[in-house]
Order: C-alpha cells, then structure tokens, then sequence
C-alpha cells in the first residue's frame, strides 16, 4: 500500500491549536496521529473527527475539556490531518479505518474507561469500535452522527453530496467544510483545513469515504454495523445526543438514538442551536461544556 505523508511545515500558524502532534504506528509502517490535552491522569475523552476534517476541528471543545480537568485525545483519522494517506481509494475500506483506529486506542494508546465523541464518519468508526470493544468504554457521545446498516434510505440530499464528492475531479476541502457550516471561516481556519492536502494526490480518503457509508442492506459493513447496534442498544454506559438544529444530513438521527440506545433513556440530550453540521466549529465551546458536564457528571 503506497502512503503519503503530508510535510509537516504544512502545519505552521494554525490557529488556536498549539498543541504538539503524537504519533504511533498501527499497520505495517502506517502511522496515525493524534494530540492531547488536560490531565495525564485525567478520564479519557476520545475525539474522533469526520470527513473531511482532522483534529483541528475539535480546538475548541479541547480547551473546555482540559478546563474541567479531562485527559482531551484528538485524533488525525488515516488519510487526515497530519496521519499517513493511502494514496488509493480502494487502500480506504470502512474495516481497515475501524481497525487503525482501534489500533490506536487500545493498543498503542492502551486506553480503558473511555468517553467515545464522534461526529459523522467519527461516530461510524466510534459507534462501532464501542459495539465491539464496550469493556473499554465508559460513555459515549454522538453529534451529529450514526450507525447506518443500509436498513434505512439515506435522504436524497445525501446521495447528491456523495456523487459530487466522489466525481469531483479536484476536491475543494476549505469550500467542503465551509459548506457545513453556519459562522465564516477566516482565511487562517480555512487554510488550516487545506493542510493536511498539499495536492489532490494526498485527497484519497476524503474522495472514497462517502462511498464506504453502507447504503444497501448487502453492504459488506452492513452486517458489523448490525451487531454493534445490537450490543449499543442494551448497553448500560451513560450515552450523550448532543446534535446541532442544522444538520439536514445526519439530524434524523438524532432521536434514533435518543429512542434506541439504553443509555439514553432518561437524559437531557442537547440541542446546540445555530450550528451546521460542523457542530465543533460553529460552537465547539458550547460542545465542549456540554461533554464536560456530561463526564464529570456520570
């Protein structure tokens, strides 16, 4: 598998984000990134980001969390942010991303009684890595997210994001992510989203991801995606919906969860209002207070 890796000076000035990247090897040469911030000792609250952002999207939910005394972990997906590429979208599979990032929680990282954020492709990888591996997972959170088995038609609005990605002959990640956003990005955060893509060489992940979403009853992920939703709706961990009101992609799912999962039942759920479907960048502070209350409180 050829991989790329983005040069590091990519990375200069980014904004409201200091902190220094950690590495780890999670296959064969190919290694993942991530940062952390707050106590060493602190609970551990896992931050998995979407397509097609990378860890800076969580800056701001970092600094609330770090501020309420919690071990903060973004993490760089494979093909993201600042870990290695797979130059080819075939290399990009919806098993290998669980498996890396598993990989790296558990056994580079060695984590246990993990808080799980994630948030779109974050909560298909964390929503299943938590379905398989729950005896390392103390609560969950999911914004702006789900489980899909291809049980359940995707909205049509969906399906015409999926094809305009995937034909895209260049891919204009600034634009993409402004796109599911309400606020406007300066040019330093729209530049810091373009990083880690020297060229459309680097682009591969973000180009196969929505193809991998399983979509049709027979899909080769559908049957995973089953039995983790199986052992997440009897699940005795606390589990947190904190969607935004303007997501008109993933805001059905919303009361799915709140509905399916056990350890919904009962909570106050979130609904951050004003925010897309970056949720993280139009109010990643209001985020943020919200998983902090949600951990200290559980």
């Amino acid at each position: 598998m050829r991989t790329l890796r983005t040069p590091e000076e990519r990375f200069a000035d980014l904004p409201d984000f200091p902190y220094e990247p950690r590495y780890a090897e999670v296959a064969d040469g190919l290694r993942m990134a991530y940062v952390e911030t707050g106590r060493a000792d602190g609970p551990p609250v896992v931050l998995l980001h979407g397509e097609p952002t990378w860890s800076f999207l969580y800056r701001h939910v970092m600094r609330e969390l770090a501020a309420a005394g919690l071990r903060a972990i973004a993490v760089d997906l494979v093909g993201f942010g600042r870990s290695d590429k797979p130059a080819e979208r075939a290399d990009h599979t919806y098993a290998r991303h669980v498996e890396w990032t598993r990989a790296l929680l558990f056994d580079a990282l060695g984590l246990s009684g993990v808080t799980m954020v994630g948030q779109d492709w974050g909560g298909l990888i964390g929503l299943r890595i938590a379905g398989e591996h729950p005896e390392r997972i103390a609560r969950i959170v999911a914004a702006n997210t789900g489980l899909p088995t291809g049980d359940i038609p995707m909205p049509e609005l969906w399906h015409r994001f999926k094809d305009a990605v995937m034909n895209a002959p260049a891919l204009d990640i600034a634009r993409f992510v402004q796109s599911g956003c309400k606020t406007e990005l300066s040019a330093a955060v729209r530049a810091a989203y373009d990083a880690p893509f020297p060229d459309e060489s680097y682009k591969a992940a973000a180009k196969a991801m929505p193809g991998l979403v399983p979509i049709t009853p027979d899909d080769p992920a559908a049957p995973a995606n089953r039995a983790a939703w199986q052992v997440l709706t009897t699940l005795d961990r606390p589990f947190l919906v904190a969607f935004s009101d303007g997501d008109p992609i993933t805001g059905g799912m919303g009361p799915v969860l709140k509905k399916s999962m056990a350890g919904a039942a009962g909570r106050a759920h979130p609904v951050i209002k004003g925010a897309g479907h970056f949720l993280q960048e139009d109010a990643g502070g209001e985020l943020g207070r919200h998983i902090a209350r949600f951990v200290t409180g559980t």
